[in-house]
């Protein structure tokens, strides 16, 4: 596994959010989460000007293994999503933490808050 990135926040349900400009979230699913998919085949994302709650799932990624439904890490609305991983979803087995999948503007920032840092991620996942 690669490591953690420490700049991240974590979700139990295996994404990563990057806080960017202001209020801008970027959201990726974890290398951990990955290499548990398989090889990823389709992704499914949310149409940009979706608004969400946090923990509310909104997309969905599908693997040679299974499907993993994606969740909102805040409340906000979906400004963005990474069309390349549509084309290419191989791309977030390339680089999990490289390849964000969709950019929500939030309505609190704080609310990241809410997940979990690299320490507390990995002793969830048990490494």
């Amino acid at each position: 596994m690669k490591p953690m990135p420490e700049n991240l926040k974590y979700a139990a349900s295996h994404e990563w959010s990057s806080l960017e400009d202001g209020n801008l979230v970027k959201v990726g699913i974890t290398d951990f989460a990955q290499s548990e998919l398989g090889d990823i085949m389709y992704i499914n994302l949310p149409e940009v000007g979706r608004v969400v709650a946090r923990e509310e799932q909104l997309a969905v990624v599908e693997s040679v293994k299974t499907a993993s439904d994606l969740f909102s890490p805040v409340s906000g609305t979906v400004v963005a999503v990474n069309e390349a991983v549509q084309d290419e979803p191989e791309l977030v087995n390339d680089d999990a933490f490289g390849t964000w999948l969709f950019c929500i503007k939030a309505d609190d920032p704080a609310e990241l808050d809410l997940l979990m840092d690299a320490g507390a991620y990995l002793e969830m996942i048990d490494l």
